[in-house]
């Protein structure tokens, strides 16, 4: 299978972890290490599967949570002396370095959404009178506020292979099915098709070995993109529901 995707919504590991912190309510100044870790290793597992590339600036940040998680574990004996020959460098909560970046962060992404904000706002003002554009058609704007970004599709794929490796039989039959993104995404329009408009996501992935359900989730993927379907939830962790998307969205 050689489709490769790449998705603007992978901003970077520390978007993946702002996403985390979001959706698990966490405070940002009391950051629970050691769920926060599972998530996001969690994620990358379900990237590793999907064959995404860039994913080393992932597994770096991977490994200073984890660093950060075993520093949390360490007991602090106070008074205790060191060899001379060994500096340690004593922190008074290991997170600190963490959250400082994560807020830098956050602070940059605030502002460029604004500076985007500001620059369609601005695109809006023409210093030439419209052309006549009637012969490319027209153009409806969406009135749909998504409610789901990737790292949320992904999550919902992660769980996905964890039922799936759970109901797995012990023993298994070995056989060879080439599928194309193209071919997926015409049956899942008439599995849509089949159930009224709309189905559960995991439904989608009931049978397959792992290339097939990568191929569904692409398929899945490329379908959302092109504004054939959506994607939606009802409630924060509640289960996903896919449905075509109707003309007024």
């Amino acid at each position: 299978m050689s489709y490769k995707v790449k998705l603007e919504a992978f901003e970077g590991p520390l978007d993946l972890l702002l996403h985390l912190i979001n959706r698990l309510e966490i405070d940002i100044y009391d950051i629970p290490m050691a769920e926060l870790t599972a998530q996001y290793i969690e994620h990358l597992h379900a990237m590793r599967v999907l064959q995404l590339d860039e994913l080393s600036e992932y597994l770096v940040l991977a490994a200073t949570l984890i660093e950060i998680k075993s520093k949390m574990l360490l007991p602090v004996h106070e008074g205790e002396e060191f060899d001379d020959e060994i500096d340690f460098e004593m922190e008074d909560d290991p997170r600190d370095e963490l959250v400082a970046r994560l807020i830098e962060y956050r602070k940059y992404k605030e502002a460029a959404i604004s500076l985007k904000e500001s620059a369609d706002e601005r695109s809006d003002h023409f210093t030439k009178s419209p052309e006549d554009l009637t012969e490319f058609g027209e153009v409806v704007p969406s009135g749909i506020e998504e409610n789901l970004n990737v790292f949320d599709l992904i999550g919902a794929f992660q769980k996905m292979l964890d039922r799936n490796r759970l109901k797995a039989p012990m023993t298994a039959n070995i056989t060879k099915m080439e599928i194309s993104i193209g071919e997926k995404m015409d049956a899942i329009m008439a599995i849509l098709e089949r159930g009224g408009g709309k189905c559960d996501f995991y439904a989608l992935f009931d049978e397959g070995d792992t290339p097939a359900l990568v191929v569904t989730f692409l398929s899945l993927l490329e379908l959302m993109k092109r504004r054939d379907i959506i994607v939606v939830q009802q409630g924060n962790f509640d289960e996903l529901t896919v449905a075509f998307r109707r003309e007024d969205e």
